[in-house]
């Protein structure tokens, strides 16, 4: 028993992020893909899976679901885990070549989960797969060019 529509909201909110987690960790637990593009396609379609059961649902509860700051925490803690996790990754990566991992792991996460949100959860949503093939190309790209030399 709900006893109104935030509180229904916030549940499907915390189930969301909670199916979001556990995917996360899923694919962490799987290990590495070699290449720095599998591992950046693992991470993208992750999300989009994630993303793809209601994406009508998902805009109401971006748009309209209240946030506590227990829930806030959750996400941030959601967040962290997730940054260190691909910092970690950029760190021991050969492909790499930027130059500030840390802010590259938080860029990265930030990117793909603001873009998949918005464009799956769209009135005229984008289509998964056409999503996934770009974003990896242009996170791998950003990940792999070469450092801007210092004047």
């Amino acid at each position: 028993y709900y006893p109104n529509k935030d509180a229904i909201l916030v549940e499907l909110l915390n189930r969301h992020l909670e199916s979001g987690v556990a995917a996360t960790r899923r694919r962490m637990a799987e290990g590495l893909p070699d290449s720095l593009e599998e591992f950046v396609r693992s991470v993208v379609r992750t999300s989009i899976e994630n993303h793809l059961d209601d994406p009508q649902l998902l805009r109401v509860l971006a748009e309209q679901a209240p946030r506590s700051p227990e829930l806030l925490e959750k996400v941030a803690q959601h967040e962290r885990e997730r940054v260190a996790y691909i910092q970690e990754l950029f760190e021991r990566h050969p492909e790499v070549r930027v130059e500030d991992v840390y802010l590259a792991a938080r860029l990265f996460v930030s990117t793909a989960e603001l873009l998949i949100h918005q464009l799956i959860a769209a009135p005229d949503p984008v289509d998964g797969a056409r999503l996934e093939n770009e974003l990896v190309v242009m996170l791998t790209r950003y990940l792999t060019a070469a450092p801007p030399e210092s004047s």
